[in-house]
């Protein structure tokens, strides 16, 4: 059990009773507490040679889990580099006023308007080079809702293409970014969708952020250089992380959690020490909305057209069964932390799949195989099964 596991088993019920949380915070929290107990099930391994046994328990899968937070980055993140063109790409950032963050925060349906206002200025920006071409970017928006100090702040990074295809499949290339379009464009773009859901009722904060923001919203977006063999470090490092690593919670005593961050201005680091009912919240107020997707695809990226396969991608399609393996289970940890989970500790064999259990209770891994082959033929009857015939091979190949 880790720290966070250990805090939230300690005093989620406490929380729950004085704080009334989200669906999906009780969810994807009590998912986080169960992590890796043998109790839910697992899978079972036996070493071909001496004997030995070794029994693997199930993850939760929720993105609020530390461990499993990350395995999900490192999916996404493999999946979005297959996407990724060959050309430079600008890294920016898209902030919003202060007093906007409660308006997200009590409406999250809301956070959609972040990402079309995203969508709208820089396709526009685009477009206006060539009214006739129409210059269409490749670019990914990610929502962080979280700055380093874990309190309120929904803001959007974008990957952009230094460049687009126009509509006769030319490519240019686009060196200058207007930051001052940038700025008021999404600032007029956010407010405006902002206005027509709430209605009327916003049109006076409406104009005392105009009033404070005269230059517009800050919108990061210096050039710096995000070359192919870098831009996957920036979705890595950006994309749909945990909102804090257990390496950065320094104590917990069972009434106050001490954690650390790098202050972003000066990049100073801060020690805060605060009661672990302030810490929960804190946390947990960044949970998504089940189904609320945290990652856009636009321009390019979103479209699939024929003629947009012909440019060159970063990543080889020939390539893409090798960076897949990274994402199973074995080689993953394998990759990370430098051994093999399934190497017999004894006689360095590598172990076999024995049996799954759930709850206790075996259960034949063909049941299991058979339910799967008839969900999948439901999906697809008239295509042909893409499933192994083998029930050991399809399990082997799902770690």
């Amino acid at each position: 059990m880790n720290i966070l596991q250990k805090i939230f088993k300690d005093h989620f019920e406490e929380m729950i009773y004085i704080q009334h949380p989200r669906d999906s915070v009780i969810e994807n929290v009590e998912k986080m507490i169960n992590c890796g107990d043998p109790s839910f099930g697992g899978a079972m391994y036996t070493c071909p040679s001496c004997g030995n046994f070794k029994y693997v328990p199930f993850r939760c899968h929720s993105r609020f889990c530390p461990t499993c937070g990350n395995m999900y980055a490192i999916d996404r993140t493999t999946s979005m580099s297959f996407k990724i063109i060959n050309v430079q790409h600008r890294h920016c950032v898209f902030t919003i006023a202060g007093k906007l963050r409660p308006l997200f925060l009590n409406d999250r349906s809301l956070l959609n308007c972040l990402f079309s206002a995203v969508n709208s200025v820089v396709t526009h920006m685009f477009h206006k080079d060539n009214k006739t071409e129409l210059f269409t970017p490749g670019f990914i928006c990610v929502l962080h809702t979280f700055g380093r100090d874990l309190k309120w702040n929904p803001h959007i990074h974008c990957l952009i293409s230094e460049g687009g295809i126009g509509n006769s499949l030319h490519w240019r290339h686009k060196k200058h970014f207007n930051y001052r379009l940038l700025r008021d464009s999404f600032q007029t773009a956010l407010l405006n969708e902002l206005h027509s859901k709430i209605g009327d009722s916003f049109k006076k904060l409406k104009a005392s952020i105009y009033h404070e923001h005269k230059n517009g919203f800050y919108v990061r977006a210096m050039p710096n250089k995000c070359n192919p063999s870098n831009v996957i470090k920036y979705i890595g490092r950006y994309l749909g992380r945990p909102v804090i690593a257990t390496s950065r919670i320094d104590s917990y005593d069972g009434d106050f959690v001490t954690f650390h961050y790098n202050r972003h201005e000066d990049e100073k680091l801060v020690i805060e020490t605060i009661p672990v009912l302030d810490f929960m919240p804190r946390l947990t107020q960044h949970i998504p909305e089940k189904h609320f997707k945290m990652i856009r695809y636009y321009g390019i990226y979103a479209r699939h057209r024929k003629s947009d396969q012909s440019l060159h991608r970063a990543i080889s399609r020939e390539k893409h069964k090798i960076f897949l393996s990274f994402n199973r289970w074995r080689e993953s940890i394998l990759l990370s932390f430098g051994y093999d989970p399934l190497k017999c500790p004894s006689c360095g064999t590598t172990m076999l799949f024995l049996e799954l259990y759930f709850n206790h209770k075996p259960v034949p891994l063909h049941q299991l195989y058979e339910r799967v082959m008839r969900k999948h033929r439901c999906r697809s009857p008239a295509s042909p099964s893409s499933l192994p015939q083998s029930p050991v091979t399809w399990y082997n190949q799902r770690i």
